[in-house]
């Protein structure tokens, strides 16, 4: 998470999308009537949230698309060499590029799956690269999501509904169209799959993501099944249908690793599948992201993505990391303990915004302390410097105000590596504020990426 003192407007085409920006009311209306919200369990409570849509679309032009393609499809690509390599014979530890201590302490390591390589050797099919666009204008990768990426239905709904209130702003904007992602979705899992049909797995009504699992499960047309309706026999995944039992070939599966199987993780999870570890260990299922990808996704690793990028490519990386800090090194401890004040603390385990704390914001006492545990685990911390990114126009209460967004783009790796051109652009409600999150408040536009 990235913030400047000054918001300065990203460059758009009102044009294009003036028409649309009366309807934000009405379509916001329409996604509360359609259940697409956002739940949220804290603190023993689950609550449902409608997710605030903004219809002044994010736009992106032909040009730079093509390069953000290309940065998307190498990171990918490096990031899924690197899960395989991990987990079988190491190279990249062995070599020195990664430090043996520091890929083995992330928290989303599983030992449980040494060895196991998935189908057609892919661990990342659904990847969720977190961007922003900087005020020099080019594009910083600021986190990677390869574990359960939420949020491509969101989009994909809100332009639906927009076309119904104005069609004629469609048809006339030269945009890509973004419909393809649930087809995209079912070549992924049938490329991989081992055998039987493609199931949708969540962990029911109480996932803050229900409701995408729903529409994508319905788009792809693949069952959606909680945990009860799954059981595993002779190491093979079967749906309990009313007719038959169905063999199962490919589980998206929408609840996390520790969860999946009780008898291979958590023995106290009571939303997992009891052996269904057995069944993707033997080759019979496809499990859509793998367990253990959160290897790579850790904001630790982070740091190593580019020097990835050059060691199983050989290319030099096209999207720029933001310049991180690692202070598990004595030369980045002493540069983060010397400019704290100026700089963005983010804890490696934590996610949906919690954990990224600004140096400027802190008291001293509170700076201090934070050092502190810098110094006493600083395996568990990485420092960034502070972007200045561009904020985008934004309606809210009736006035055009900028507001800073980021970009969650969705890659997909089937048989290639391709983007679905479109993603998930998530924009800060409250002036000033620089969370995105939809878990803390955040509120969420179309992407219209431009047609040459």
């Amino acid at each position: 998470m990235t913030h400047s003192e000054e918001c300065p407007h990203g460059a758009g085409q009102p044009q294009l999308y003036s028409r649309l920006v009366g309807y934000s009311p009405r379509i916001n209306q329409q996604l509360a009537r359609y259940g697409v919200k956002f739940g949220l369990y804290k603190n023993g409570q689950f609550e449902e949230r409608l997710f605030p849509f903004d219809a002044i679309p994010r736009v992106i032009s032909a040009d730079d698309w093509a390069v953000l393609e290309r940065g998307l499809i190498q990171r990918v690509d490096a990031l899924n060499a690197y899960l395989r390599d991990l987990y079988t014979d190491a190279e990249i530890i062995r070599d020195g590029v990664v430090p043996q201590h520091f890929a083995y302490a992330s928290s989303g390591f599983l030992p449980q799956v040494e060895r196991i390589v998935p189908p057609k050797g892919i661990f990342s099919h659904i990847s969720g690269i977190d961007l922003v666009e900087g005020a020099d204008g080019a594009w910083y990768v600021l986190e990677d999501n390869l574990r359960i990426p939420s949020g491509a239905s969101y989009p994909l709904v809100a332009r639906t509904l927009c076309r119904r209130c104005d069609a004629q702003t469609f048809q006339s904007a030269p945009l890509v169209d973004n419909r393809d992602y649930p087809a995209r979705l079912r070549e992924v899992m049938d490329n991989v799959n081992c055998g039987g049909i493609n199931v949708v797995l969540t962990p029911g009504r109480y996932n803050a993501a229900y409701f995408e699992h729903s529409y994508l499960a319905e788009r792809i047309g693949a069952v959606l099944a909680e945990p009860s309706e799954l059981f595993v026999e002779n190491e093979v995944l079967y749906y309990r249908d009313s007719i038959r039992n169905a063999r199962v070939g490919a589980v998206y599966r929408r609840l996390s690793d520790e969860y999946l199987d009780p008898l291979c993780f958590l023995p106290e999870s009571l939303i997992g599948v009891p052996n269904i570890m057995t069944a993707y260990r033997a080759g019979n299922l496809a499990i859509i992201n793998a367990p253990g990808n959160g290897a790579a996704d850790d904001k630790g690793i982070y740091y190593f993505v580019p020097k990835m990028v050059e060691y199983y490519l050989g290319e030099k990386p096209i999207l720029a990391n933001a310049p991180t800090y690692l202070p598990y090194y004595e030369d980045d401890l002493a540069y983060v303990l010397d400019n704290a004040e100026r700089l963005v603390i983010k804890d490696v385990a934590e996610a949906g915004g919690y954990g990224v704390m600004f140096g400027s914001d802190l008291a001293p006492e509170a700076l201090a302390g934070l050092l502190a545990q810098v110094k006493e685990q600083p395996r568990r911390f990485i420092a960034q410097e502070v972007i200045d990114f561009k904020c985008l126009p934004t309606w809210i209460n009736g006035e055009e105000v900028p507001r800073k967004a980021d970009l969650r783009a969705f890659v997909l790796s089937g048989e290639r590596t391709t983007v679905w051109s479109s993603g998930l652009t998530r924009y800060a409600r409250e002036e000033g504020s620089s969370v995105v999150n939809s878990s803390q408040g955040g509120g969420f536009k179309d992407t219209w990426v431009l047609s040459r």
